[in-house]
């Protein structure tokens, strides 16, 4: 089913699995989706910026959609964000094609006004189509466009086929506050919000009104968890679990090494078969591998899932 405004709950930013040798790790696609599906996620997201996305041949990215969409039973969203909008395009209409249920679409870096942002979006949406359900990319920290919360609406009220922000502004729980607040004075239309930031935040996102996660922490299981102690207002036990795992989100977001920490935690939870990389790609030394062996032994006393 297309991708709406009601999507919730966790989609996780898959990964993408390669051989020592770089190839595509094809086996390892099939088991990343079923250990993501057994985590408790709801869709998945994949060829996003920690995907490895723009180091795939046009082929290659196609293959992975065809297959993750035909292991998996939830909607899943391609990051088809390009330089290009005849690459966007297609991809995005190949994507679709596939089974994917929506795309994603992050802005360039060299949109500085507001009206460069708008325009582009609606560009992006003339290249893909209006049929195309998409989610806006909102990573400043990143990507160095800032979009403020009326530049958003303005892109959600022109274009029917935004259907979800993927929030990662930082700080940035003040922007769903505003975006809500939009939506109760009736100047926003219903829009789904997921978090990303690996997770930093995702304890006060979600009483700030976000609608759950999208990203990529390697215990995918704790932001299901948090997600839905929110939702059932069991604040407490929601941010004592989010608590225990904080330190190791914290070391998963360090700049250069991140997806190197992530895949090789996933590849300890027996999630893909190797930690490696495409390159160009970053490593990590013994020390590293040694602390994050350190933090999950920590996190075990609290969350078993952690005793690797």
């Amino acid at each position: 089913m297309p991708l709406d405004s009601s999507a919730k709950g966790l989609f996780p930013i898959a990964v993408t699995p390669f051989l020592p040798d770089g190839r595509v790790d094809e086996s390892s696609v099939d088991g990343m989706c079923d250990f993501y599906i057994q985590a408790g996620a709801d869709g998945l997201t994949i060829l996003g910026i920690m995907g490895e996305a723009q180091k795939l041949e046009p082929e290659e990215a196609l293959g992975i959609v065809a297959r993750v969409c035909r292991r998996i039973p939830v909607p899943v969203i391609v990051g088809v964000s390009s330089p290009g909008f005849a690459a966007m395009r297609s991809l995005a209409r190949n994507a679709m094609e596939r089974g994917a249920a929506g795309v994603m679409i992050a802005p360039p870096p060299s949109l500085r006004t507001d009206d460069q942002i708008v325009g582009y979006y609606a560009q992006a949406v003339e290249a893909v189509g209006e049929d195309v359900p998409f989610v806006v990319q909102d990573y400043p920290l990143t990507l160095s466009v800032v979009m403020t919360p009326k530049v958003i609406r303005t892109i959600v009220q022109n274009h029917p086929s935004c259907v979800m922000l993927k929030h990662e502004d930082w700080p940035g729980l003040e922007k769903i506050s505003t975006l809500r607040a939009f939506q109760a004075e009736g100047s926003l239309r219903p829009l789904s919000i997921l978090t990303g930031n690996g997770g930093l935040f995702l304890d006060f996102e979600m009483e700030r009104g976000a609608d759950g996660a999208m990203t990529g922490y390697a215990f995918p299981e704790m932001l299901a968890d948090v997600i839905r102690l929110s939702g059932a207002g069991r604040r407490d036990e929601a941010h004592d679990l989010f608590d225990a795992h904080l330190p190791l989100v914290r070391y998963e977001q360090q700049a250069g090494i991140g997806l190197a920490v992530r895949k090789y935690v996933l590849q300890k939870r027996g999630a893909i078969r190797h930690d490696a990389q495409r390159k160009p790609a970053s490593a990590l030394s013994a020390a590293a591998k040694a602390e994050i062996d350190y933090l999950l032994s920590r996190l075990a006393r609290f969350d078993g899932r952690a005793a690797l």
